[in-house]
């Protein structure tokens, strides 16, 4: 049942931010890069391992290294829709530099 909590609020965060960006696409973009997901995934380690600091740690380690991934993607993408690409040809690059950076941030967390 504790996992089915989760999976709902997560999914609900989700929603919320693409019915916002329908509305109010910078805002949507805005709440979409807050640390909520970063909080959320706090607060589930500390309800599953209450007390597991070290734990804790090392996930906000990972997650303040894992921006700069996530910036290349979101630069890249806003590149490629800037000079008006096709939707795949967009994901595609932009997931592309955005594994890369991910395997340079594990290489450097490991």
């Amino acid at each position: 049942m504790h996992f089915f909590i989760k999976l709902l609020c997560s999914i609900l965060l989700i929603i919320l931010c693409s019915q916002i960006a329908l509305r109010i696409p910078a805002l949507g973009g805005l709440i979409a890069t807050m640390p909520l997901t970063g909080v959320i995934v706090l607060l589930w380690l500390y309800t599953d391992k209450p007390g597991d600091f070290s734990l804790m740690e090392s996930y906000t380690r990972g997650a303040a290294w894992g921006m700069i991934p996530s910036v290349l993607f979101f630069v890249s993408a806003f590149y490629c829709f800037s000079r008006h690409l096709p939707l795949s040809v967009t994901l595609a690059i932009s997931f592309g530099l955005w594994f890369m950076g991910a395997l340079i941030h594990q290489w450097f967390l490991h």
